[in-house]
């Protein structure tokens, strides 16, 4: 299969293919980090997270055995072309067991991290990503989350699970430090910094004294993420995915959230790195890491979702001086 299409600019190359082949061909340890959502495992094939009708797409593995055989490989990979001492950040949430709301659950993040410390990578806390409820009812149509079920049986009732972004620092001494000489510079959230502390932002004192990037630090450094846009119940946050659905074979989308991957890319890149993403979707994670002064990588096996992505990515426009500095 390889690449049936592919389109390289200065900024990106993304790749319509199959991941699991496309990625043999980078380059050892030139990968400066990865992230992705990979499609979530369950115990059936047709079950809620199917994204194509394709052999090849990971949810469709017949169990969620044969899913983490899949992966297996595909985390190798990822293993050989990252930088020692980098990180390959996952989206991934607990999914349904049957994809029933009543017959429990998988500890797919937890599988996960024992996945990736099999394989050379070093477990960072996982951060908790809030979601609103009702907006992931709507989405889902989940009886567990509808007020009648709490009418009816509330011991049949559930919760919007939060989504979780973890971090693995591949093992090995990171030969260049991602750094930040005046701190953070922008906020990717819905929280708004106090307006007394704007005139901090760029400090180029000594560190301690920038209350800008603290604050904005403060937000970074908790376990629970709880104004990221796109999961608040309104507009914004995540790029255009409609037009990229097909009718038939999916029942589930909804891109990774633009402010996990700027805060992702900023905390754990520097300007001009590389950043990868297995399994693009409609292009969020290239699209974060080149608004970021990045170069993004992108693989999709998805056709409709691959020329989505090449929509999203030619919307992009000038990236600010202060973002490029490091870019060529």
């Amino acid at each position: 299969m390889a690449v049936i299409t592919q389109e390289v600019t200065d900024r990106y190359a993304i790749y319509n293919g199959d991941c699991c082949e496309v990625i043999q061909s980078i380059p050892d340890e030139s990968i400066h980090l990865s992230i992705y959502s990979p499609p979530f495992a369950t115990d059936q094939r047709g079950a809620l997270y199917n994204y194509s009708s394709s052999e090849r797409d990971f949810s469709n593995a017949q169990s969620y055995e044969e899913f983490f055989e899949q992966y297996e490989f595909l985390v190798r990979e990822i293993a050989r072309i990252t930088m020692p001492g980098r990180i390959s950040a996952v989206h991934c949430m607990d999914v349904p067991k049957q994809g029933a709301n009543i017959c429990g659950y998988n500890d797919f993040p937890g599988d996960i991290i024992r996945l990736h410390e099999k394989l050379g990578f070093e477990y960072l806390p996982r951060i908790c990503i809030w979601k609103e409820p009702l907006n992931v009812r709507n989405r889902t149509m989940s009886k567990s989350l509808a007020h009648m079920q709490i009418v009816e049986d509330s011991t049949r009732t559930n919760v919007a699970a939060a989504d979780y972004l973890i971090p693995f620092r591949k093992r090995g001494e990171n030969p260049v430090p991602v750094t930040h000489p005046v701190g953070l510079l922008e906020y990717a959230g819905d929280r708004e910094i106090p307006r007394e502390l704007l005139k901090y932002r760029g400090w180029k004192g000594k560190q301690t004294g920038n209350k800008y990037s603290h604050w904005i630090w403060r937000q970074y450094a908790s376990c629970f993420w709880d104004d990221i846009r796109g999961n608040l119940g309104k507009g914004g946050g995540v790029l255009e995915y409609q037009a990229g659905r097909d009718e038939d074979d999916e029942r589930h989308v909804h891109p990774l959230q633009l402010d996990v991957i700027t805060r992702s890319c900023v905390l754990w890149s520097n300007p001009g790195e590389t950043v990868l993403t297995p399994f693009m979707g409609v292009g969020s994670e290239v699209y974060g890491a080149v608004t970021n002064g990045r170069r993004g990588i992108g693989i999709e096996l998805k056709e409709s979702y691959f020329r989505q992505a090449v929509k999203n990515l030619a919307s992009i426009g000038e990236i600010p001086e202060e973002k490029q500095e490091r870019l060529f």
